[in-house]
């Protein structure tokens, strides 16, 4: 399937995108995550806020409106069919956003996304690179890293938690983030893989029937859910490690904390995948992100 294709789902006569539609596009109910990572990212530098906002601001803009609701125009586009039997309310399949404009919008924000990293110095601009060729390459042909249950959630772990962690710790240094700085936004990117994984549950009836093999399609609700939940967990673990080992045992114990809560979430979780998915997203991962930005202090304290 072309990302470029003609799109044969709408039926309406309308030519130009509807604005409601056009936000709904874009999600800004998912920026958050990003948004969240770039100022782990920022306060993990050690770096000073004030006398900065501005590029604190522009950080923030780049990872959420600009490259994270990029990334859902393409995938909207890419996913249209898809949609189409899960969600065909969706602003494509619904046809509020007539014929080709999803793509049109997905590549103008693209552009947007890598002119704003340019302006914020060599390694924003390769951390958006990496973000925005993750992101195509998550939706569409021939990649189309969400096919794989392994591979698409790893994509988005890595665009959402891992680059605008490394973005936001660039952006006031205009330097290198330091090697700890990289292993923790690792390895939060790494846990966000089950977090994405549990995001594919309210899609199996669609997925399945397009050929996506996501983990919950090929695995089963239950084992999905027990493979998420254990790669949630183990990079935490390491994280809580690695503090103690640099010598911040305070901070290992309140992540440890916000683990400990996931944990007994995780329990409910594994009671009933299906029905709990969501209920986890909006409980579970609370802990998961204050753990990270926990982590971040510890890590602006070691700068």
């Amino acid at each position: 399937m072309s990302v470029m294709s003609d799109l044969p789902l709408n039926r309406t006569t309308r030519r130009w995108p509807e604005p409601r539609a056009m936000v709904w596009l874009i999600k800004p109910v998912t920026w958050f995550p990003p948004m969240w990572a770039l100022l782990c990212g920022i306060v993990s530098s050690g770096a000073a806020f004030t006398g900065n906002w501005t590029l604190i601001l522009l950080g923030v803009l780049l990872a959420g409106p600009i490259v994270c609701g990029m990334s859902q125009a393409a995938n909207d586009w890419c996913d249209r069919h898809v949609d189409a039997i899960n969600e065909p309310d969706r602003p494509i399949p619904s046809g509020r956003i007539p014929g080709r404009w999803g793509l049109w919008i997905a590549l103008a924000m693209t552009g947007l996304g890598l002119g704003v990293g340019y302006t914020l110095g060599p390694w924003v601009f390769g951390a958006t690179v990496l973000a925005v060729l993750a992101a195509w390459a998550y939706s569409a042909e021939p990649v189309r890293a969400k096919k794989s249950g392994i591979w698409g959630p790893a994509l988005c772990g890595l665009a959402y938690e891992t680059l605008p962690w490394i973005t936001g710790a660039a952006i006031l240094t205009s330097g290198a983030p330091s090697v700890p700085v990289i292993m923790i936004a690792v390895l939060y990117g790494l846990g966000a893989h089950g977090i994405m994984t549990l995001n594919d549950f309210k899609a199996v009836e669609g997925d399945r029937a397009m050929g996506l093999r996501s983990l919950p399609v090929t695995l089963g609700a239950d084992r999905a859910a027990r493979v998420a939940c254990w790669v949630m967990a183990v990079p935490q673990i390491a994280v809580i490690g690695l503090l103690v080992t640099w010598g911040y045992p305070f901070h290992a114990l309140g992540i440890g904390a916000m683990l400990a809560v996931q944990l007994a979430a995780m329990r409910v979780l594994l009671r009933d995948p299906l029905g709990k998915a969501q209920w986890y997203q909006g409980m579970g991962i609370l802990f998961y992100i204050s753990g990270m930005m926990i982590a971040s202090f510890a890590l602006g304290a070691m700068a």
